[in-house]
């Protein structure tokens, strides 16, 4: 594979874009040679949704668009970032139990060091900001289609 592999798709702040984003997300993934059916593509997948879902609900009609950035480098490290053209950045917001949202970032910042990567968000040179996601890349061996249980193998 080559040393720096890159992909980008800009998408309409709107609900029916977070799809997209998960679809142009996977499908890149399985042309760098990720399958789509594994463990690890399933988290990237979720961590997409996340971050997109963030772009179009909190942008408040702020931001038109958003754009998912792919980087995979030296075949050592996939970066995943979210960019809008909102200015105010993500807050850590409390848990209640009634709330129905505010949990995406600790989402994402759980499943980026459970892999083994980092999260984090930097303002843009327009005004916006990038939340990224940095996870170490190892392509799988496998599908995630069997599960372990007490040392052996179940379909």
């Amino acid at each position: 594979m080559a040393d720096h592999l890159e992909a980008s798709i800009t998408l309409p702040s709107e609900p029916a874009s977070v799809s997209a984003a998960r679809a142009h997300v996977v499908g890149t993934l399985a042309e760098w040679g990720m399958p789509e059916d594994t463990d690890v593509s399933d988290t990237i997948r979720l961590i997409v949704s996340e971050l997109a879902t963030n772009a179009v609900q909190h942008t408040l009609g702020q931001s038109p668009t958003f754009t998912v950035d792919l980087v995979l480098d030296r075949d050592d490290q996939l970066c995943i970032g979210v960019t809008d053209s909102h200015p105010r950045f993500p807050k850590r917001l409390p848990a209640a139990v009634q709330q129905d949202n505010g949990r995406g970032l600790v989402i994402i910042r759980w499943l980026a060091m459970e892999c083994g990567g980092r999260m984090r968000v930097r303002p843009t040179g327009e005004g916006g900001k990038t939340v990224s996601v940095v996870l170490p890349w190892a392509v799988p061996a496998e599908p995630a289609t069997a599960v372990e249980v007490a040392g052996q193998q179940e379909p």
